[in-house]
């Protein structure tokens, strides 16, 4: 079904390897040519297709590779990472934000995560400036947060914030987490993904840091299908796809893994050039412990030495891409506005 034909956020539940759409749609896709298989069930929620009901036949994602040499990603990666935040956290909450993670769609999609309780121990991993730890803080007591981050300069704007005073404010890495084994309820991560050198290992953590039954709420960016946004989005930063998220978190041993689309009300529901903020995943851990999966040593190494010259151009040529995606909100919100009501665009 067409991209430009989604509106709002839909669920899609895992059950043993099959996808269970509550809602509109799910859009699969080939990773890496493997010839096997999922079968989706598509019932449409929307007034237009009410009562159609197809059976899809999607390929099923094959075993993922941090960061394919094919696709250099020049800001996922730590240090990279690091240096671009240094100067984004300036404008981040408010140049940033507004195009790309807003208010309504922070509560949209920590809707998921079930905060019930004040007392539950939440962990925000890659919180930067809090704007996600904001929404968090509406339902458990600031005192039982804890934000993580690697970027000094992103967790000094999060500090100035007068609700997140007394949460624990620590710089950390998502993929060596330093909590201990089965420490938090929740584990929060919005707009960090895409910066993981090896996302499997990050989601792997999550699973360690949590207590059984409790859930990790992953929320981050889907993979563009529109050429030129594909192809800055791959100089950029990762981009994942939706079953990649299905696959990390099922390989880590998450169980009841649930995707749950969000995105900018004025592109109404187009997904076509990908989304900075695109789903919300969940999963729960279902038994004490450290992940069943087996990892080898880290991608990458933040101690190693690099070459000042490479990591220039990797940095500027990052950062140019990033400009893109920018400036497409820009444009979609400009659509919205030319473009009837009730048409897609």
């Amino acid at each position: 079904m067409a991209s430009s034909m989604l509106y709002g956020a839909e669920n899609l539940a895992i059950t043993r390897g099959r996808i269970s759409p509550k809602g509109l749609g799910f859009n699969g896709s080939d990773l890496h040519g493997r010839k096997s298989f999922l079968k989706i069930n598509l019932a449409s929620g929307n007034s237009n297709f009410r009562g159609i009901s197809k059976t899809l036949t999607v390929p099923k994602c094959s075993v993922s590779v941090p960061r394919p040499a094919s696709q250099p990603r020049f800001i996922q990666h730590k240090k990279e990472a690091f240096w671009f935040y240094r100067f984004l956290s300036i404008v981040y909450d408010h140049v940033i934000n507004p195009g790309h993670w807003t208010e309504d769609m922070r509560d949209e999609a920590l809707e998921p995560a079930d905060l019930y309780s004040r007392d539950m121990v939440v962990v925000d991993v890659g919180g930067g400036t809090g704007f996600t730890t904001l929404g968090i803080v509406k339902h458990v007591d600031a005192k039982n947060v804890t934000i993580l981050d690697q970027s000094p300069h992103q967790l000094a704007k999060a500090k100035q914030k007068e609700p997140l005073k007394e949460c624990k404010i620590i710089e950390g890495d998502a993929e060596d987490l330093p909590f201990k084994t089965d420490y938090a309820d929740r584990y929060i991560s919005a707009g960090s993904i895409e910066y993981w050198p090896d996302p499997q290992r990050g989601i792997k953590e999550a699973y360690r840091v949590l207590k059984i039954g409790g859930k990790a709420c992953l929320i981050g960016p889907v993979y563009p299908t529109y050429w030129l946004s594909r192809f800055f989005a791959d100089m950029w930063m990762l981009f994942p796809k939706e079953e990649e998220y299905i696959e990390w978190f099922e390989k880590a041993g998450f169980k009841d893994v649930k995707i749950k689309r969000i995105g900018p009300k004025w592109y109404r529901g187009v997904r076509r050039h990908g989304l900075i903020m695109g789903c919300s995943v969940t999963g729960v851990k279902p038994a004490s412990g450290d992940s069943p999966l087996q990892l080898g040593p880290k991608v990458e190494d933040v101690r190693e030495p690099v070459n000042p010259f490479v990591f220039l151009a990797r940095f500027l040529v990052g950062a140019m891409a990033g400009i893109y995606y920018v400036l497409v909100p820009v444009y979609m919100w400009l659509k919205d506005q030319i473009v009837p009501k009730g048409q897609p665009i």
